[in-house]
């Protein structure tokens, strides 16, 4: 409970300081990193009057102020605000093929570009208000919101707002807004899941402050001083599993002659059990991380002998030349009105839930832990690349059980400690934001409370904006049937099919193949019960066929050529077998299931 003192103590320190009350806003992120930034894009989009504060001088958190400048996974489920960060870095570097540098990642780019790119996004919204280099201190609840008092320029602000969205790397905001949450490895009686450890711990996965070396040329010299304390047997198994030392170093390389130092064997991975520190006691194990980074550096630099390779002079913005932030895989997990595990992900259609119905996020990453450097690493669970298929993530993952009001976005939000292993990546992160921001800005239009919004009405305005809420490979966002292709999926009337495929992993509709009756009749029933399917056979439909099917549920439907041109379909032949995404924009532009029928936070129909 101590951090709770400290917190107290500085709140204590900074009444004396100047105050400014700002005027009230619809939505304040505390946060602007990954997921805060873009929050703070979508809940602007929709109209609401946006605040966005950030600590540091940079946007992007782990993405950029971090130094992980290596996308992890997501290639080819580039949407919503997500691809056009992509896309941006794309055109910066002149194409898709100039971010493929090193071999960790396809897409791979220098954190100042990035942190610019991002800054620039949230710049094109006049109802969005960036306080940088400002620190939030207290939160209070209000009879029509929060108060939150913070410190810029040593200066108290003051700012009360309707919805408050949590967009920090641990978490921070939740604990003190009283919110309940787990830290560290879930037990296997209470996620069910069989690799988690029979007891739950306190153990979390290692941080790593991030350094960008540069090039400086063949003849130049940029070994540092040598760390204090430095123990090169820290780091004399490097280069285990790979070919050589240029296979280790290429591995994060960046454009413009860049290398970001984020390896994870005997690198410059640290353990520090760090969430529910003290401010005080959380600078002394940054201080230690930092030292295992500028040892891994002195390292390269000696050992390795790239004494030409030195802390990149035009990244961050700070006296050591390491990321502004150290890189969190790990922070509270919140208790939400849904809790994802690892078998929603890998088994999603098998569940008692049908939390697929509700995804806002898609991932593709496979289950990756990092616990390297904790002391008794031989002794826990083996958590390295758990087997699952491509995902989504559903909205109730972001919504607290006991504090209304309140959105939890980045990596805090409701999920077990496996399946945070594939979430707190960047691609999923960055949607977990948007996701966040369109909850926010549709609580403020409609004037409702954050859990009074439904689940389908925040999945509309991500599709309309080209973000994806199922994880098919099938579509990409350009096509023209892509949003019948999700809305169906997200029904669940026709399922996909996915498959662990190691770095990426898969989930297709499949829209080329055939469809059986007996499937989609199994698919219909749940959203029309009472009509009667008599006669449909179990083999594979014609076109005509599931015409008929259609008809049995809406008689006014009449598909014939001119609608089947209407709906943009080709090749209209009533006897030919038809496919699934032709079903699927049958389905979808005939019967709306998908905007009939309301769904709850849990997948269930709202009848």
């Amino acid at each position: 409970m101590h951090h709770k003192i400290v917190a107290l103590i500085i709140s204590i320190a900074i009444i004396s300081l100047p105050s400014v009350a700002k005027p009230k806003v619809d939505v304040l992120i505390i946060g602007g990193g990954a997921s805060g930034t873009s929050a703070a894009i979508a809940a602007a989009r929709i109209g609401a009057k946006v605040t966005l504060m950030e600590q540091t001088s940079w946007l992007g958190g782990m993405l950029t102020s971090a130094g992980v400048s290596a996308i992890d996974g997501n290639y080819h489920l580039r949407g919503g605000i997500f691809g056009a960060f992509c896309d941006s870095l794309a055109k910066h570097y002149g194409g898709y093929s100039a971010l493929e540098t090193g071999w960790v990642s396809a897409i791979q780019f220098e954190p100042s570009v990035g942190a610019s790119i991002l800054k620039r996004m949230v710049s094109r919204y006049q109802n969005i208000e960036l306080l940088l280099n400002t620190t939030a201190s207290s939160y209070s609840k209000t009879k029509d919101g929060w108060k939150v008092v913070a410190v810029k320029d040593n200066r108290k602000v003051v700012i009360t707002a309707r919805i408050l969205i949590d967009a920090t790397e641990l978490g921070d905001v939740a604990a003190a807004c009283g919110v309940k949450y787990d830290i560290g490895m879930d037990s296997r009686r209470v996620t069910g899941e069989n690799i988690a450890p029979e007891n739950a711990n306190g153990i979390i996965q290692d941080l790593t402050y991030v350094a960008i070396l540069k090039d400086y040329g063949p003849d130049e010299d940029k070994t540092i001083d040598k760390p204090l304390g430095y123990d090169p047997t820290l780091f004399e198994g490097c280069l285990k599993g790979v070919k050589d030392k240029e296979t280790m170093l290429s591995y994060g390389k960046l454009p413009n002659g860049k290398y970001m130092i984020n390896w994870p064997t005997h690198g410059n991975d640290y353990y520090a059990d760090f969430i529910e520190s003290s401010p005080s006691e959380r600078l002394k194990k940054l201080d230690e991380a930092k030292a295992v980074t500028l040892g891994f550096v002195y390292y390269i630099q000696t050992e390795l002998g790239y004494h030409n390779l030195g802390l990149a002079d035009d990244e961050f913005p700070t006296s050591d030349r390491l990321a502004l932030i150290p890189y969190h895989r790990e922070s509270r997990r919140i208790h939400g009105m849904i809790r994802f595990t690892m078998d929603y992900a890998s088994k999603p259609y098998d569940q008692e839930l049908k939390l697929y119905r509700t995804g806002i996020a898609v991932g593709d990453y496979p289950v990756d832990h990092h616990h390297g450097r904790y002391k008794d690493y031989g002794n826990l669970p083996d958590l390295h690349f758990y087997p699952i298929p491509s995902f989504n993530l559903p909205l109730g993952c972001l919504i607290p059980k006991d504090v209304s009001n309140l959105i939890v976005a980045e990596k805090s939000i409701s999920v077990s400690n496996l399946i945070n292993g594939a979430t707190r990546l960047q691609p999923v992160v960055m949607q977990i934001g948007e996701a966040a921001g369109v909850l926010a800005g549709l609580s403020i239009i409609e004037g409702k409370d954050v859990d009074r919004i439904g689940v389908r009405q925040v999945q509309r305005v991500i599709l309309a904006n080209k973000g994806y809420i199922m994880p098919y490979l099938d579509l990409p966002v350009s096509d023209p049937h892509f949003k019948s292709l999700q809305r169906i999926g997200a029904t669940g009337i026709l399922k996909g099919t996915g498959k662990p495929s190691g770095w990426s992993n898969e989930t297709w509709f499949n829209v080329n193949n055939e469809v059986t009756g007996s499937e989609l009749v199994s698919g219909l029933k749940d959203y029309w019960p009472n009509v009667d399917f008599t006669g449909v056979g179990s083999g594979n439909l014609s076109v005509a066929q599931a015409a008929d099917i259609i008809c049995k549920i809406n008689p006014s439907v009449v598909i014939d050529s001119s609608k089947w041109s209407e709906l943009g379909l080709d090749g209209y032949d009533p006897g030919r077998k038809i496919k699934r995404g032709e079903l699927a924009v049958l389905l979808d532009q005939t019967l709306n299931p998908f905007g009939l029928f309301e769904i709850g936070m849990d997948g269930s129909l709202v009848r």
